[in-house]
């Protein structure tokens, strides 16, 4: 067989005329199928916002339905006074918490407007999932569930769901842990825009526990149980400590998941290898390059002027858009990072090559599916249990040094030590002052307990891939007190 020249040739499609698509594939579904296989939803998490004054409910979207848009266009402040393109997830049915980043360094936290990252999703394992989504802007865009396993429509992987329009997307988790979601056409540009946030699953009776009661309307009437944790009053998580005993888990925390759930409601206990936390912080590392930026709104801007022959003779050095010069085809390999971010804050470059988060940075509820309290900055007290959720969402490495110990005790979203992965693998301890790095949408859950005071950084580097020598540094307040 020969590649250079081969017996036969297979027929590519012509871009040309097709720039306004942002991808070089073609024929994924794009009228706004129906679900296959469509089940009732069970998730409670829009019905409990909505009773906690945390969603305003449309009447004509089904029950246990979240919403979402995608590619919604928004100019934010960066710290040094220039406005930055992004495309955002937001909802629908969210209200205007009035946080419009008018101020540079702000959180990019309205869930109407548009947030980034996007509003997280929280649903306790188990029940099934409907993501009613609409699409907007430049086609195509899906939402990949990443980590988590739906039949292939569900799944939002190019060519295998919808692009543009109205589709519902359904799925059952079955493992508690921390994911994310993200458009996953274009991949690269998609989620540079911002097209991304958390997916968090929760124990089975989290949500559930705080319903009172169900109106003959589905709306439902709240309890005095924190919005989140499960029916003992506690948050919990994925977790086998058995070789880790100062974060107080029980021996009946830590039995198999075939164990009868004691007041009948589950197949199995609810609260098998978890353990619970006082609090709970979340990190997701970002870095942008403001000249992918400001190309966002010109989809030509980023593809080849068309040869005579597609796939042949296109002019990589020059785009449909722009010019034809060596240097003016926008390359996705050429990334040069202007700005950070953690959680959506814009961290100040000070000097160009590092900055410090403020202190005492919360996440509304409202962006948080209606959890309290989730933390950027950690602030907490002594002896006390710590549960820290980390994406990194940045084109480059990133490099990590906690100035605790830490118990990574999930990674990827699958816990460490708890079945059906017990045989494999267990939790590890990260002493403080050791680095970690890793690259793009990994991510790891891990606990935190001090006996003593501390008031100190983490520390976060982005690493240039191209010049690991070019570097910039932002600084996480941890205070424990």
């Amino acid at each position: 067989m020969s590649f250079q020249n081969p017996a036969y040739r297979t027929r590519r499609r012509t871009v040309a005329g097709m720039e306004g698509m942002h991808s070089k594939m073609f024929d994924p579904p794009k009228e706004s199928p129906e679900t296959p296989d469509k089940v009732n939803p069970t998730n409670p998490v829009p019905e409990v916002m909505a009773a906690a004054g945390l969603l305003s409910r449309d009447p004509l979207v089904p029950l246990h339905t979240v919403r979402r848009q995608l590619m919604h266009g928004m100019k934010m402040p960066t710290w040094d006074g220039k406005d930055m393109m992004f495309y955002l997830f937001r909802d629908p049915d969210g209200i205007d918490n009035g946080l419009d980043a008018k101020t540079p360094g702000a959180p990019q936290f309205n869930p109407k407007k548009g947030a980034f990252p996007a509003p997280t999703i929280r649903m306790p394992r188990g029940v099934v999932f409907h993501c009613s989504t609409q699409g907007s802007g430049p086609p195509p865009h899906t939402i990949h569930w990443h980590g988590h396993e739906p039949t292939p429509m569900n799944d939002g992987v190019g060519h295998c769901s919808m692009e543009v329009g109205q589709y519902t997307y359904q799925f059952q988790p079955n493992f508690i842990g921390s994911y994310f979601h993200h458009c996953h056409r274009n991949t690269m540009q998609h989620f540079e825009f911002g097209l991304y946030g958390f997916t968090i699953i929760d124990p089975p009776d989290a949500f559930f526990a705080s319903i009172a009661s169900t109106n003959p309307d589905g709306s439902v009437v709240l309890n005095g149980i924190p919005i989140g944790a499960g029916r003992d009053g506690k948050r919990r998580t994925a977790a086998n400590l058995a070789a880790f005993p100062q974060f107080g888990q029980t021996a009946a925390e830590r039995v198999p998941l075939t164990t009868p759930d004691p007041e009948g409601q589950y197949p199995t206990d609810p609260h098998a290898y978890t353990v619970p936390y006082d609090y709970e912080a979340l990190w997701v590392f970002d870095d942008r390059d403001i000249r992918w930026s400001d190309l966002a709104p010109n989809a030509r801007a980023t593809f080849p002027r068309a040869g005579s022959v597609p796939g042949v003779n296109d002019n990589f050095y020059g785009n449909a858009g722009g010019g034809v010069g060596v240097n003016d085809f926008f390359a996705f390999n050429d990334f040069r990072s202007t700005h950070f971010y953690v959680t959506g804050v814009n961290v100040p470059a000070e000097g160009g090559i590092s900055g410090t988060l403020p202190p005492g940075l919360v996440a509304p509820p409202e962006i948080m599916s209606g959890v309290s309290g989730v933390q950027v900055s950690i602030n907490a007290q002594v002896n006390k249990n710590i549960l820290l959720r980390v994406l990194n969402g940045a084109y480059n490495n990133v490099r990590v040094t906690f100035p605790v110990d830490i118990v990574i005790i999930a990674w990827d979203g699958r816990a460490l030590g708890v079945p059906p992965f017990c045989g494999y693998n267990a939790p590890v301890l990260v002493p403080a002052g050791t680095t970690m790095e890793w690259s793009v949408a990994r991510r790891f859950d891990c606990m935190i307990r001090s006996s003593s005071a501390v008031n100190s950084f983490a520390t976060v580097e982005y690493i240039d891939t191209l010049r690991r020598d070019r570097r910039f540094t932002a600084k996480i307040p941890i205070t424990i007190v």
